[in-house]
């Protein structure tokens, strides 16, 4: 399986210019073969290259493996905007959206990634240098800083490429590397459920919850001063909300990281596989009060479901998604399903059969139980729709109250 690892670079001043006349150099040279590529209407590398290897070549004093890197990436980036056109990312043919992606060529960043391979860029690893392709010839020596688990990975399974980025000022490699995956338990003994959520990050049908409280609180204090630097609007306020915006997207990929890794850790200790919600287009479905709103678009699902995944995928877990409607409606002893069950945000109590449990772990057992049944059966998650319930009449059962779920419930 292919594993990216990437690497802070820690570049003199000298070497830090070099490298950034380099990504200018080679993104506006992309750019101008973008334009004779939509111009001409030539999207293949082997014709676009025809066209325009020369003058990239000797007009931006490009090596001749990094004329042809820029022309690839350039056909590359055509191949993404079909792709995504076809799939229905970009609205639909005739939108607004649709036509600023298509009546123009695409223009990329001065700073926008460079792939390089083994001929431009060679890896010192035991020095913790690389030697470096530029415009202004060969940098040597250019210090770099990864964990000890990195420089194994990279000793042992770097191949192909590396791309060179450069992000607010910081320099950073992407290494490809291809790592063995461990051999895939085809005959997991049951499934652990993962309820992703705002007030607990993740809730295991274990019953564990996973980075709640604290983050929260943490969450709450950023935006309150994000908030607070973005009224000020100064040049200064501005620098510190980026920097603030940086951190933030650090702690969050780092408390990913750790949950993902826990997670993938007990299941592989049990003999289990991983069952996880399909969440896509989740920010476009739900509905949620402003402070909600904001605490949902800064946190990370997706990325958090790819770390569980590809974690997964190296020990050998299976994963499957199922569709989340109504896990967190549906009681996990009966069955029953009813919007009255969930008689707070934090409290499940079931109207049919008076089961009481934490919201966040019932839903877990439910999706825990689709992804079983999913995977006996070998098919697509569907949900079923959840049936009318009687609002009146004989045999309705009293209204269960969260004071009623809260005395009633085992502590946690």
């Amino acid at each position: 399986m292919k594993l990216v690892v990437q690497v802070k670079l820690l570049p003199t001043p000298v070497q830090a210019a070099a490298l950034e006349a380099t990504l200018h150099a080679c993104n506006e040279a992309a750019t101008w073969a973008s334009r004779l590529a939509f111009e001409k209407d030539v999207k293949n590398n082997f014709a676009l290259r025809k066209l325009a290897y020369s003058e990239v070549k000797t007009r931006w004093q490009l090596g001749a493996q990094a004329a042809q890197h820029v022309i690839k990436k350039t056909c590359d980036a055509y191949t993404t905007l079909k792709a995504n056109l076809k799939a229905g990312n970009l609205g639909r043919p005739g939108s607004k959206r649709y036509r600023r992606a298509t009546e123009k060529p695409i223009a990329f960043r001065p700073h926008g990634a460079q792939p390089y391979d083994d001929r431009m860029l060679s890896w010192q690893i035991p020095d913790r240098t690389v030697s470096i392709w530029t415009v202004s010839g060969r940098v040597k020596n250019v210090a770099f800083t990864a964990s000890p688990e990195q420089l194994a990975t990279l000793a042992l399974y770097r191949q192909g490429e590396s791309d060179l980025l450069e992000r607010d000022g910081m320099w950073f490699l992407n290494a490809t590397c291809e790592v063995p995956a461990a051999e895939p338990n085809t005959d997991p003994v049951d499934f652990l459920g993962i309820d992703l959520g705002i007030v607990n990050i993740a809730t295991t049908s274990d019953g564990e919850m996973l980075a709640g409280r604290e983050l929260n609180r943490i969450r709450a204090r950023e935006r309150k001063l994000r908030t607070k630097l973005q009224k000020k609007n100064t040049p200064s306020a501005k620098r510190r909300l980026k920097k603030r915006r940086r951190k933030e997207a650090r702690r969050a990929k780092d408390i990913n990281h750790k949950i993902a890794k826990h997670v993938v850790a007990e299941a592989e200790r049990t003999g289990r596989g991983i069952a996880l919600e399909d969440l896509t287009g989740i920010r476009e479905r739900v509905r949620l009060r402003k402070p909600q709103r904001a605490t949902l678009h800064s946190w990370g699902f997706a990325q958090l479901g790819q770390f569980i995944a590809y974690k997964a995928r190296r020990a050998g877990v299976p994963v499957v998604r199922v569709d989340p409607a109504y896990t967190s409606r549906t009681c996990a002893e009966c069955g029953h399903i009813d919007r009255a069950n969930r008689v707070s945000q934090a409290w499940f109590a079931c109207r049919n059969c008076g089961f009481v449990d934490h919201a966040d772990r019932n839903g877990s057992r439910n999706i825990r139980a689709r992804a079983w049944e999913l995977w006996r059966r070998g098919a697509q998650s569907t949900a079923p729709a959840p049936p009318r319930t009687p609002r009146s009449g004989t045999g309705r059962k009293r209204r269960i109250t969260a004071s009623d779920a809260r005395c009633a419930s085992p502590p946690l």
